[in-house]
């Protein structure tokens, strides 16, 4: 019977360690047609969108649908700040970033795929792209070195980690003191938004994941038709 309960329990309950002081716990259960079955303070974790989706990324329809130049109008770029892409895909935001921060400024393109490292690397060897450095991150970590980034962002990337919670952990170690980290994700309150809804997140569900780490809630942009910018910033000393 001890024997029982106890796969039961391991089957449903892990727990992940954390460089955090409180130890993020992950439900595994039966995956959804969308998810992996592993859930994080209620959410279900998305699919990952693969390299094969890079296409979709770069349609001409994006700038219409997402309005990708308010976002980065929101951002306040200028010359010489740092900037993680985090999820940076193909490169899409990462060279509409880089002009914004040069001169002296640099954007951190962060991948996992190796395919999507490969398009980021051809694109850093485009000279008008040469302050954008591809960063091959992992499914826990960014990589990104401790207190190196301005601002990190993530544009529909965040509901689809594996670890949230370690990679968001990441994300804080590398940002300054006053650091800002964006979350960008379809607005999951919206059922207009044409996307699926483990590709969603609520402002409610984002605040209160990254409740759970170093951050304070600084605002959030309501200007995106179909997105949310909420934006967080560390705790200066």
């Amino acid at each position: 019977m001890r024997a029982a309960i106890f796969s039961f329990t391991a089957i449903l309950l892990f727990a992940v360690a954390s460089p955090a002081t409180e130890l993020p716990v992950y439900v595994q259960g039966k995956p959804s047609a969308d998810g992996i079955g592993k859930r994080y303070l209620g959410r279900e974790i998305s699919q990952v969108m693969g390299w094969q989706a890079a296409g979709w990324l770069e349609r001409e329809e994006r700038e219409k649908e997402e309005r990708t130049s308010v976002l980065i109008e929101e951002l306040g770029l200028r010359a010489g700040m740092v900037v993680a892409d985090v999820g940076a895909g193909s490169g899409y935001l990462s060279r509409r970033m880089a002009p914004l921060v040069a001169p002296g400024g640099r954007i951190l393109a962060v991948d996992i795929q190796p395919e999507m490292l490969s398009m980021l690397a051809k694109l850093a060897a485009d000279p008008r792209y040469s302050n954008i450095a591809p960063v091959q991150g992992a499914v826990a970590d960014t990589n990104l070195p401790v207190q190196s980034v301005d601002l990190a962002i993530m544009v529909d990337v965040y509901h689809e980690l594996e670890y949230p919670h370690e990679m968001l952990a990441s994300i804080v170690r590398a940002l300054r003191p006053g650091g800002r980290v964006a979350f960008v994700e379809y607005r999951g309150e919206d059922a207009n938004v044409p996307i699926k809804a483990l590709h969603k997140m609520t402002e409610r569900q984002i605040r209160r994941e990254a409740g759970s780490l170093d951050l304070t809630w600084e605002r959030t942009s309501k200007r995106l038709p179909w997105q949310h910018l909420v934006i967080f910033r560390k705790a200066a000393p």
